[in-house]
């Protein structure tokens, strides 16, 4: 995808140094999810690949956060694992105070459906559906009446309220994947999970996407937890924690797309 549009936090100050792998956070605000000493293998002997390697990291409640690294870093592997879609070989995922681990497979598949959302790069719509169906389809699945206050506060604030009873077809990449955020939203989950949103977006649509994220987390009060490769998608963001070679090596607070690049020429290319 085209380099998105920086938005601008103010001048950037010296540059910061290099920092040794963060301590899980420890601010004020609870942990949406958390994983402890999470460790992943894939395959074995001689072959086995060691795609995380003890991490520990907590996500605050209300927080937007990125996940950076260099490929084959263990970023992806780390979301997943996060989401619910991969186990670890050892090591605690929780959601909450709920550790992942307890859970059989139909309790995770509520679990995944009742508090976790998800936003994926290439939008994931129903193409049967009206974007109203698609926002609405996670809680008619579940069986649950949605909230009309909150969904309409949601659709207003995607702006997709002229847009409702249109089929993926017949929107753009950057209104389909409004689609695809307001329908993680409304639900109101305890954290959202979006890997590489922008991915298919141009630059412009994909700055106005970032945007309504960032937004989501200020004045709806969202968790959303994103893996991306661009320095100025990760701009948009409180913090980004950043994986090479399956550990956690780098965190930056209030990050700026120059201070982003900078710490990641550390680690190659993202």
């Amino acid at each position: 995808m085209t380099t998105l549009t920086a938005h601008h936090r103010g001048p950037a100050g010296p540059r910061p140094s290099p920092v040794p792998p963060p301590s899980p956070d420890t601010s004020a605000a609870p942990a949406a999810a958390r994983a402890v000493d999470a460790v992943k293998v894939y395959g074995r002997g001689d072959a086995a690949v060691r795609a995380l390697d003890g991490v520990s990291v907590e996500f605050a409640t209300g927080r937007f956060t990125a996940i950076m690294g260099p490929s084959g870093s263990g970023k992806s592997t780390l979301m997943h694992a996060l989401a619910g879609l991969d186990t670890l070989s050892s090591g605690t995922v929780l959601i909450g105070d709920t550790d992942l681990s307890q859970l059989n497979d139909r309790r995770l598949t509520h679990l995944r459906r009742d508090r976790i959302g998800f936003v994926f790069q290439a939008f994931n719509l129903v193409p049967t559906l009206t974007a109203a169906e698609n926002i609405r389809l996670p809680m008619d699945l579940a069986g649950r009446r949605p909230d009309q206050a909150w969904l309409d506060h949601v659709v207003a604030t995607v702006g997709l309220g002229d847009r409702l009873r249109h089929r993926p077809s017949e929107l753009s990449g950057g209104q389909q994947q409004r689609v695809a955020v307001a329908r993680a939203l409304a639900g109101r989950p305890d954290i959202i999970f979006a890997d590489e949103p922008t991915g298919n977006l141009d630059s412009r649509t994909g700055a106005e996407i970032l945007a309504f994220m960032r937004s989501a987390v200020r004045e709806l009060g969202q968790t959303i937890v994103m893996v991306t490769h661009d320095p100025v998608a990760a701009s948009y963001a409180d913090r980004v924690v950043v994986l090479a070679d399956g550990r956690l090596v780098d965190e930056i607070h209030q990050p700026t797309a120059e201070v982003v690049l900078d710490r990641m020429k550390h680690f190659g290319r993202s």
